[in-house]
């Protein structure tokens, strides 16, 4: 089971390497890896901010039940 800072973090790292992709693609004129790049950004920042909702999700929950 995948944590939610983990999970942040996994999201972060894809962005980072979609905008790498991203850039390349740019510099090296080849449209699908630009694309590609951009998809992969866009997935990590869902990711992240999946991640973000969870973990508030489960603060609230602990905030609710602690005695």
């Amino acid at each position: 089971m995948m944590t939610a800072t983990r999970q942040k973090w996994e999201g972060r790292w894809e962005q980072l390497v979609g905008s790498v992709k991203a850039l390349w693609g740019a510099l090296t004129a080849d449209e699908v890896l630009q694309i590609e790049g951009e998809s992969e950004r866009i997935a990590g920042a869902m990711k992240e901010d999946a991640g973000k909702s969870r973990e508030e999700f489960l603060e609230r929950i602990e905030d609710r039940f602690r005695p």
